[in-house]
């Protein structure tokens, strides 16, 4: 099993910052991904960003330039920088673990809100 706690969320005005960290507990030593997803009121869970084992990093489109994802391997922390933060990135964003590359397990942290308003 492997168990995800987030912490970072919070209200924050356009414009500004956010640091969301997931640490992961458990049987990390198989975890071959992570990453952050967001889902709003009404709409979809949607993919913000991943990180692999080997360091690859991939985000999304509305994202890019704006997030980085990364990780310390001596804290199994994964985070989620966020800068130049919109209105349209309130959601609620969760951190995600990847188990095995055959058949893989996903698991998933609690979420935590992120609020972008004035």
């Amino acid at each position: 099993q492997v168990q995800l706690v987030e912490s970072g969320g919070g209200l924050v005005q356009p414009g500004g910052s956010l640091r969301l960290s997931c640490r992961a507990s458990g049987s990390i030593f198989s975890i071959n991904a992570m990453g952050w997803h967001r889902q709003a009121p009404g709409k979809q869970r949607e993919l913000v960003a991943t990180i692999t084992s080997g360091g690859s990093t991939d985000y999304a489109d509305s994202v890019k330039g704006r997030f980085t994802i990364s990780r310390d391997n001596a804290k199994n922390t994964v985070y989620l920088q966020m800068n130049s933060l919109k209105p349209e990135d309130t959601a609620v964003y969760y951190c995600k673990a990847v188990r095995g590359s055959s058949w893989p397990i996903n698991y998933w942290g609690q979420g935590t809100q992120v609020t972008v308003s004035s």
